[in-house]
């Protein structure tokens, strides 16, 4: 029987712009994400591609067409529930009969409980349910119902969120879509490749331009002190910075690694599990992980992580 897990709003906005090809949203056992709110409020707005789990007789019933069993992802939200325990009543508590009218919390809990026995993989429970989620991320509510195939293989996914307001991941397509930046308030950007983007051109405050090939040769060493100089100014600015190469893959993978490294005092193989999750199709090429731990070495004095072992 799968756990029940809180699911902070980060985790389900990276989940939903994960990539390979084309977004993960297109692939049927990748996500199953499960409203318990009422219709009324399901149809006012919701997160997109959400499905309305009804209920009748203090039953949940389960759209027909999943299949919990084969899904990666399960994610249930209510209105706002940010704990994982139920209120519960106690009918031989001798409290009065005002203590007893309060609501009970934790719909979206105990719909996920009730679909442990389905999974193997934890229900994700998201933690503020769609108030706190639609108040961060705006842009993903809908009141869209069905999503055709065609519709989700045009999803075009938003960059991953690193740092949660401060510092996003993403590709060039994105780094050039002015959609993007107003959604995310990016004030900075860290443009790791050749190309140049449309914006904060020539304003070397708000752009960082390191231009370097993709490539096993590739030398990203001899700007990291002022790529992390760069990221911390701006955090202390309260500027809102995307980092991006052409794919998104690997330099500016490899960028943000060497910042969380620096930021945190960790240990590159910490921060490489770290932007794993962010983001799961990251691969910094061989030549940039040598780097890297030549960099831990900077940071932490000595190379503690073990190249022996596999990151990937």
């Amino acid at each position: 029987m799968a756990d029940v897990v809180l699911c902070e709003p980060t985790e389900l906005y990276n989940i939903l712009n994960q990539v390979t090809k084309l977004s993960r949203l297109t692939e049927p056992n990748y996500l199953c994400l499960l409203d318990v709110r009422s219709k009324q409020e399901y149809d006012e707005s919701h997160v997109i591609t959400a499905r309305r789990v009804k209920k009748k007789a203090n039953e949940y019933l389960i759209p027909e067409s999943v299949d919990l069993e084969c899904v990666k992802y399960c994610v249930v939200y209510d209105n706002n529930t940010s704990f994982l325990e139920i209120l519960k009543h106690d009918d031989d508590d001798d409290s009065s009969d005002e203590s007893r009218q309060g609501p009970v919390l934790g719909a979206a809990i105990q719909c996920g409980k009730a679909l442990t026995h389905l999974t193997r993989h934890p229900i994700r429970i998201l933690k503020g349910g769609y108030e706190r989620f639609s108040a961060m991320y705006h842009f993903f509510r809908t009141q869209k119902i069905i999503w055709m195939p065609q519709e989700l293989d045009a999803f075009q996914p938003y960059p991953v969120e690193i740092m949660p307001g401060k510092i996003y991941l993403g590709n060039f397509r994105q780094a050039c879509d002015p959609k993007i930046q107003k959604d995310l308030k990016i004030k900075a950007h860290v443009n790791v490749s050749m190309e140049t983007g449309p914006f904060f051109v020539g304003d070397a405050d708000k752009l960082l331009h390191i231009q370097i090939e993709d490539s096993l040769e590739a030398n990203l060493s001899p700007f990291l002190r002022h790529l992390c100089h760069f990221i911390e100014i701006h955090l202390e600015l309260g500027s809102v910075i995307l980092v991006f190469s052409t794919l998104g893959i690997s330099r500016s993978c490899a960028a943000v690694l060497a910042y969380l490294m620096h930021h945190n005092e960790q240990t590159l193989k910490r921060s490489w599990a770290y932007v794993k999750k962010c983001k799961n199709n990251m691969r910094p090429n061989q030549g940039l992980v040598t780097q890297l731990l030549e960099w831990e070495k900077i940071v932490l004095g000595d190379v503690v992580t073990d190249i022996l072992e596999p990151l990937y």
